[in-house]
Order: C-alpha cells, then structure tokens, then sequence
C-alpha cells in the first residue's frame, strides 16, 4: 500500500460561499438547494480535537461514505445529489481543495437521534453488562465477556450532544423524541443496513462490531445522511486477529488513544500534539481499513 503524507488540511474556508457549521471533523457550506459537506482531516479523542491532524483522513472518511451509500441504494434512499466526482460552476475554482473529501447533498433535516447498531460488546455496552447484564437497557444472556458476539444485534439509539458525549437512551425515549412511526422505521433500516454490511464485510476480513447510522427527512421521506460505515462511526475489527475476552485491535483511532493515555494530559482543551509516528501509523489503519472493504487503493 503506498501512503502519501501530505500536509493535512484542518480547516477550510470557501471565499464567497457560506459556511454554516464546523464540527469536529466536517464543515458545511449553504449552496443554496443543497449542502456542501467537507471532511477535513481533524481527528478527535475524548471528545477533543487534536492540534494536528491525520493526512487523507478526510479523502478516506468521504470516498468510503461514497461506496456504502452505493452499496445500500437499493435498500434506503440517501441525501446524494449525483457524481461524487462533479463540481458546480461555482466551486470548480476550489477543485484541488474539494477533491476526493467533498459531497453535495439535499437538505435533509436530521433526526434528533443517533441510529446506534451493536453486535459485539464493547465500550460503553461492555461497561454496562458489567454493572447491570444490560445495554442500553436490553437484558442480555449471562456469561459473555468482552468483545463477545452478541445473539444477535441490537439497537441502542442515543441523544445527540453538540458537546461532550452522545448519551445512550431506551427505544421509548427515541420514539418521544422523533415519533413512533420514524423511530421503528430508522429502527429497521438500521438493522438491516447493519445486518448486510456486517456480512459485507467479513467476506473481507473485517469484523464490524458496531456502527452509527444518521438519517433525515427529506421531502417527507426518510433518508440515509452524514458518513456511513466508517472507521469514525465504527468498530472495525481485523477478522484475523478476534479473540472474545479482551479489547480488540481497531482499524481506527486506536493509536491515538493509546498514546494519549501515556501523558498525564487531563483530557481537556488543549489537547496536545500527535507524534509523526502516531500520525502516520493512523493513517495507515484508515487507508487499510479502505483497500479492505473497497479492494481499491485509494
């Protein structure tokens, strides 16, 4: 796999088109019918963004979203509006900055929930079974340990936090928030979107063991939005190395994590700098995780 590490773009400005919002990793641009999504290369932990960030990052994130959008088309309409590869008139001049990390999409109004899918325990499921044997609520079987696969799939939807963490809610509370009828439909396309990529994917050596889907209304219909499948919304596991009892290896930020552990950094504002080597075997998990699932290198 060859790597390219150029300097990572963190933030980005479009002379002459507005900029509505800038999240952890994306900005979003008003192109009046549509939006103008931008993954930068950001990369955060623990809920802060580093100084500096991972080269490509943003390139992976969107050209995977691509592949899984196409993967699932005939299953659950998304926010898309055509080619990934064709530019308006009015953002050709920013064509270099734009390539490979940009996607023009319908204004579809999110839902208040994320659309969290579980197969394996991990996390904050795991921390959960410890104290209670449930997650998110649900009764699970005794006995399992962590990174166990579950009986089957769950959905444990959360609240959407502009700061700090998402917090995990009942499907009860979901259906308050969004309606019944959304909620159970979000619900289905969740599962089976989870249930089809999961299989996807272990054909080619990657356990996914848990995803966050996003959907919006658009025209009164409900739609897939945002990234899909990712190592940034995802657990993704190299098949090879799985074994139930222990954390497992990611294809995601896990050398992040593990180098900010090291320092006696309080995990708040201001995070501090990510090593060159921390920094590149990063990307190479991302990039790995891509040729995987795609069978391209990008």
């Amino acid at each position: 796999m060859i790597l390219r590490m150029t300097e990572p773009l963190l933030r980005l400005d479009l002379p002459g088109i507005k900029k509505i919002k800038s999240g952890k990793v994306r900005e979003v641009f008003d192109l009046g019918e549509h939006l103008l999504f931008v993954a930068t290369d950001r990369i955060s932990a623990f809920d802060c963004v580093m100084p500096n960030g991972i080269p490509r990052k943003g390139e992976i994130l969107t050209q995977l979203s691509y592949f899984w959008f196409e993967q699932f088309s005939a299953v659950v309409p998304n926010h898309l509006t055509g080619s990934a590869n064709v530019l308006p008139v009015e953002l050709q001049k920013f064509s270099d900055l734009l390539r490979g990390r940009s996607m023009i999409v319908k204004k579809a109004q999110p839902l208040s929930i994320e659309c969290v899918v579980r197969g394996y325990l991990a996390g904050s499921g795991w921390k959960e079974y410890r104290s209670q044997q449930t997650v998110c609520g649900i009764k699970l079987p005794g006995g399992l340990t962590e990174s166990s696969e579950l009986p089957e799939p769950i959905f444990t939807p959360a609240t959407k936090a502009e700061t700090g963490h998402d917090e995990n809610i009942s499907f009860g509370e979901a259906c308050k928030l969004v309606g019944s009828e959304i909620a159970q439909k979000a619900r289905s396309y969740s599962l089976r979107l989870y249930a089809d990529a999961r299989e996807f994917a272990r054909q080619k050596g990657i356990i996914i063991a848990d995803t966050k889907f996003e959907f919006g209304i658009y025209n009164g219909q409900l739609v897939l939005i945002d990234e899909v499948l990712t190592p940034d919304s995802s657990r993704f596991w190299p098949a090879e190395q799985y074994e139930p009892g222990k954390p497992q290896p990611s294809f995601d930020k896990q050398f992040v994590r593990d180098y900010l552990e090291t320092l006696t950094w309080n995990k708040t504002p201001p995070a501090p700098a990510l090593p060159d080597q921390v920094v590149q075997r990063t990307q190479e998990k991302y990039l790995e995780a891509y040729f995987k699932i795609t069978g391209r290198h990008l």
